[in-house]
């Protein structure tokens, strides 16, 4: 029976030692009252366009974590974009600025520049919002027209396939256009097709102004518009 009690001691020391030390990790967690972004943050939580971190001490081993450091390095420990089992998890080394409450980070992985908006930030957590770059806000206005074209294109229901024609749209970056888009005669077809040049002269100086590449493989273009099902078909 001692030697049960005694066991059991032992093990209730060893526990409190184990306590005593998690405690002491938790108290090395160093805090900058200067820049409280300073340090370790971990257990990423997701929520619509925000991402909530946790401050820690070091970055975890086999988790998700960043550290922003004192002369401006950072560190992203990540198992990359594919996050297929088993996870692998690296660090990429970049750097970080921060102009008032916008994050900018280059790094050595894709993607290689990105900014994060702070929306909280205390000694224990950190909330960021991400920041679309300038070459991504001109992408999605370059979208948002597409697809205001598009809305025009099928807004007359295709009965009659000699009602319809097909024009050339968008610019690809080795020349060329993106491909070919079905449009009635019966809607405002001059406003339909200067909306269509506007998107295509914004893409070609878009390609120029951020260097894109694309194949360079020619878009084959139509003989004529089919009636399917109410929708317009082009027929090569």
């Amino acid at each position: 029976m001692i030697k049960y009690i005694k066991k059991g001691i032992a093990l209730m020391v060893v526990a409190i030692c184990f306590m005593n030390m998690q405690c002491s990790e938790n108290d090395e967690i160093e805090v900058d009252s200067d820049n409280l972004l300073i340090g370790v943050w971990v257990d990423p939580v997701y929520k619509d366009e925000t991402t909530t971190f946790k401050r820690a001490a070091s970055l975890p081993e086999e988790a998700y974590g960043i550290s922003f450091k004192e002369n401006g390095d950072f560190i992203l420990r990540s198992s990359g974009w594919c996050g297929t089992p088993p996870l692998t998890f690296f660090d990429a080394n970049g750097e970080w600025t921060l102009d008032n409450k916008l994050i900018t980070i280059s790094q050595e992985t894709f993607p290689d520049s990105y900014s994060w908006r702070i929306i909280s930030l205390t000694e224990d957590e950190l909330i960021v919002k991400r920041e679309l770059t300038e070459q991504e806000k001109e992408h999605r206005a370059l979208i948002k027209l597409y697809n205001e074209i598009y809305e025009l294109s099928v807004s007359d229901t295709c009965l009659n396939s000699d009602d319809w024609f097909f024009a050339a749209y968008g610019a690809k970056a080795c020349g060329g256009p993106q491909g070919y888009i079905a449009y009635s005669k019966n809607i405002d077809v001059e406003a339909f097709l200067a909306k269509v040049e506007v998107y295509t002269n914004l893409e070609k100086a878009f390609n120029e102004k951020w260097n894109i590449f694309s194949t360079c493989d020619i878009a084959p273009q139509p003989k004529s518009v089919d009636c399917v099902n109410g929708y317009p078909v082009l027929k090569y």
